[in-house]
């Protein structure tokens, strides 16, 4: 019997154990605005490309796993392979790699843990006020993008069409 990350390696979804999904509450931030999962995400975004330029890049990669398991969680598969891709090309032993994707690992209850203890160390309030200290406004500005997807991959750099083309699908709503 596998023990360890090796028994989560290449195993649907449905036979991974149906562990509690990672919370997306619309949240009341102390600020006294209604947060919803696209601009928490947005948020981590945010936080993960400040961290990039600092050439803090485990906290970077912090960000990109809570940014990977939102997107998984709002039905954003490509950028949350992204993420991933992203976090792995910097760390290839990160835990990320254990599952063939974010949706396997979101399932798995060592991943969650994990995410929750990520989310307690930079819960939403910690990371407004990391933007705002940063600079960085992000209200209203998901409204000038056309898809949710659109925003979260320019938060990343780079265009769904980018994303689709190096994942070597053609739709980026494939």
């Amino acid at each position: 019997s596998e023990t360890g990350w090796g028994r989560h390696i290449n195993r649907p979804a449905s036979e991974i154990c149906e562990a509690a999904p990672l919370a997306l509450p619309r949240t009341i931030s102390d600020h006294g605005s209604m947060s919803s999962g696209i601009e928490l995400l947005g948020t981590y975004l945010h936080l993960s490309r400040a961290s990039q330029q600092r050439g803090q890049h485990i906290k970077r990669d912090r960000f990109l796993v809570l940014s990977a398991a939102f997107a998984t969680r709002l039905d954003l598969d490509l950028i949350a392979a992204y993420c991933r891709k992203l976090v792995l090309e910097h760390n290839p032993g990160h835990m990320l790699g254990h599952w063939e994707s974010v949706k396997h690992a979101i399932t798995d209850a060592d991943f969650l843990n994990f995410c929750r203890i990520l989310q307690r160390r930079y819960p939403l309030e910690k990371a407004e006020k990391m933007l705002h200290d940063l600079g960085i406004d992000g209200e209203g500005e998901r409204d000038a993008y056309y898809s949710d997807e659109e925003y979260a991959a320019a938060l990343l750099g780079t265009t769904p069409v980018e994303i689709a083309r190096q994942a070597g699908t053609s739709d980026p709503n494939d």
